[in-house]
C-alpha cells in the first residue's frame, strides 16, 4: 500500500503538469513527453502494487521482480543524470530508487529462501 501511495502521489501531477512541477523543483529542461511516460510507468508499478498486494507468493515474487528491474533501470539513468549535472532534484530520485531497490531485493531473497525450503524435498 506504501508503494502504491507513494507512486501515485508523485505520477499524477507529473501526468498533469509536468512543466510546472519540474520546473518548480529547479528542473531547466523538461521534455513533458518523457516525463508523462515516467508518469505512466509509476503508476502501472504502483497500481500492480495495491492490485497484487493480496496474491500468491509466486505472483508476489513477480511483481519483485518487475520492481528490481525497474528501479536498477532508474538507478542507472539516475546516476547517468547526476553525473551529467542534473537538478539537485535528481540526487533525491537516486536516494529513492536505491532505497526501494534495497527493500525490494531484500523481500526478494527471502522469498526466494521461503519458496525453496517449501519446495525442497523432505528427509525422512
Amino acid at each position: 500500500m506504501f508503494h502504491f501511495a507513494i507512486d501515485w502521489a508523485v505520477a499524477v501531477p507529473l501526468l498533469v503538469a509536468p512543466e510546472s512541477l519540474l520546473r518548480f523543483f529547479g528542473w531547466h529542461e523538461i521534455d513533458p513527453i518523457a516525463t508523462r511516460l515516467f508518469a505512466a510507468a509509476l503508476l502501472a508499478i504502483g497500481g500492480q502494487s495495491l492490485l497484487g498486494r493480496n496474491g500468491s507468493v509466486n505472483e508476489f515474487r513477480a511483481m519483485l521482480n518487475l520492481k528490481l528491474i525497474w528501479a536498477a533501470a532508474a538507478v542507472i539513468a539516475l546516476g547517468i543524470g547526476v553525473l551529467s549535472g542534473g537538478p539537485a532534484l535528481t540526487w533525491l530520485g537516486l536516494a529513492v530508487f536505491v532505497g526501494f531497490f534495497g527493500v525490494w531485493l531484500y523481500w526478494r531473497v527471502r522469498i526466494g529462501r521461503a519458496v525453496r525450503l517449501v519446495e525442497s524435498p523432505k528427509v525422512t
